[in-house]
């Protein structure tokens, strides 16, 4: 059964009911319920044989013996591609969205963080925002000593966004090496770009003309090398995390989302985020293990092979919806999603991280 149009019309009805009860209690669901909820009449023994004929199709698990029926990570994706009802929002909800987002006098992080965290209550999960890549002018550079063998980069655009970096220094680094790299940045930012500072440094040090120690050049190019080709991509601002561990029991579940939080700090999943955006136009729906938003660091989404239609290396009973942020030409100017249980409201929190992505698109472009 690849889709539901090989499902017979009885057993596309029952698997339906199955996933909306799942999604509405995380419960199991029995042949007695679905007996009693079903707009069609059909004995116990009947459903049992049509659960029983998913469960071999791969569409539904029993958790035990004598429980119910749970959909599996492949009759959720059945459901979402062929039997969802997508819901719709209102208009007051569309005034809501907008009046909040577009609300003057606060600073672009201020506009992104309450877009997070309005996914994130609107979702019941976690809400993701991934700022837009800035191509500005810098204002300042700062290079700050973690620890002996660690720097911190520090850079702010004349736009206010400050993005941070950590690199590594050599044992031992005198604090004069940082500073006498930040100050040769400053001198030759202003006006520029990272990627016309990036191109003025690379010809100073060619040429020999930076009035430079070995140290001091050698932090000047790893400082520029942490942003590449000149790009700077924006943070990656997460609200509502703590939706992620409810009604979690299993020890391995909450190690396994532990370590979602952690990857969800770095670089690697800021671009994961935007790969899966990038592919296509709309919402994207990642269920389980097909999203790979999750996985281990430095395993790529664009160098996963895929398979059937999503990725490997995601966290089975979790799933990523997310869409592109664009602005008027087109252009990706972030990604906007929401990471929750399997069995989040699809229905509902399409449409509104579709809506929200159009919103933000609109303000940052």
């Amino acid at each position: 059964m690849s889709d539901t149009r090989r499902l017979a019309p009885r057993a596309a009805l029952i698997l339906r009911e199955i996933v909306e009860q799942y999604m509405a209690t995380g419960d199991p669901v029995g042949s007695r319920t679905l007996a009693a909820r079903l707009p069609v009449s059909l004995s116990p023994a009947s459903i049992r044989a049509v659960m029983a004929e998913l469960t071999e199709a791969g569409l539904l698990s029993a958790p035990h013996v004598s429980a119910g029926r749970l959909p599996t990570e492949r009759g959720l994706r059945l459901f979402v591609d062929g039997l969802l009802q997508f819901g719709t929002l209102s208009e007051d909800e569309r005034e809501a969205i907008g009046a909040r987002l577009a609300a003057r006098g606060r600073s672009l992080n201020e506009v992104l963080t309450d877009a997070s965290a309005m996914l994130s209550g609107l979702s019941a999960a976690a809400g993701v925002v991934l700022a837009p890549k800035s191509d500005g002018v810098i204002r300042h550079i700062e290079f700050v000593s973690l620890a002996p063998t660690r720097a911190l980069v520090i850079l702010v655009g004349a736009d206010g966004q400050v993005e941070n970096r950590v690199i590594e220094v050599p044992p031992g680094l005198p604090p004069s090496a940082l500073v006498e790299a930040g100050n040769y940045l400053n001198a030759r930012a202003t006006g520029r770009t990272l990627a016309e500072l990036r191109r003025a440094v690379a010809e100073e040090l060619a040429d020999n003309r930076a009035a430079l120690d070995s140290l001091a050049a050698g932090i000047v190019q790893s400082g520029l090398a942490t942003w590449s080709d000149g790009e700077r991509g924006g943070a990656l601002i997460v609200r509502g995390q703590s939706r992620l561990l409810a009604d979690l029991t299993q020890a391995d579940r909450i190690g396994a989302i532990q370590a979602l939080f952690d990857r969800l700090e770095t670089q690697e999943t800021m671009l994961q985020l935007l790969e899966l955006a990038d592919a296509s136009d709309g919402v994207r729906i990642f269920i389980g293990a097909e999203s790979g938003v999750g996985a281990p660091a430095g395993e790529r989404v664009a160098d996963r092979a895929a398979e059937e239609g999503g990725f490997r290396g995601g966290i089975p009973g979790m799933a990523t919806v997310v869409a592109a942020a664009r602005n008027d030409s087109g252009r990706i100017v972030g990604a906007i999603g929401v990471i929750g249980p399997t069995r989040i409201n699809y229905g509902r929190v399409i449409p509104v991280v579709d809506y929200t992505a159009r919103v933000v698109g609109r303000l940052l472009g």
